[in-house]
């Protein structure tokens, strides 16, 4: 990181965005919420491309992905991967995280591998139904 480069994140900044997608990924959706109040970016991405949304969904934590979603996430939104947050709540076996993401229309379809490639190959066809 190049200090001058007015371009690049003050240490401050990256220590906030590390500390939202920390939230994000353990669930801690009432903190997470109060700095989406604040006016912190629900589609906040990681240098993987990994949304807020994608590592809620991830860890199986419905509550945080529905206030994220609420605040303007996007369900569809793929990390530098390909993959989607519906296939990752479905690789997990997150059936209300599944759930949660279709109502806010995810597209199944999307990602490689999709949510229902990923559904099929390991046996978890019933979450896309």
């Amino acid at each position: 990181m190049n200090p001058t480069d007015p371009h690049q994140p003050s240490e401050g900044v990256l220590a906030l965005a590390a500390k939202l997608f920390d939230l994000a990924r353990q669930g801690n959706t009432e903190v997470l919420t109060a700095y989406l109040q604040a006016g912190a970016p629900a589609d906040l991405t990681n240098e993987k491309g990994d949304s807020l949304i994608m590592l809620a969904a991830y860890h199986g934590h419905v509550d945080t992905v529905r206030a994220l979603l609420a605040h303007g996430a996007d369900p569809n939104r793929v990390n530098d991967r390909g993959q989607s947050p519906l296939a990752g709540a479905v690789f997990k076996g997150s059936n209300d995280v599944v759930q949660a993401l279709l109502d806010a229309g995810a597209n199944p379809q999307l990602g490689s591998p999709s949510a229902v490639e990923t559904a099929r190959m390991f046996g978890r066809s019933g979450l896309m139904n």
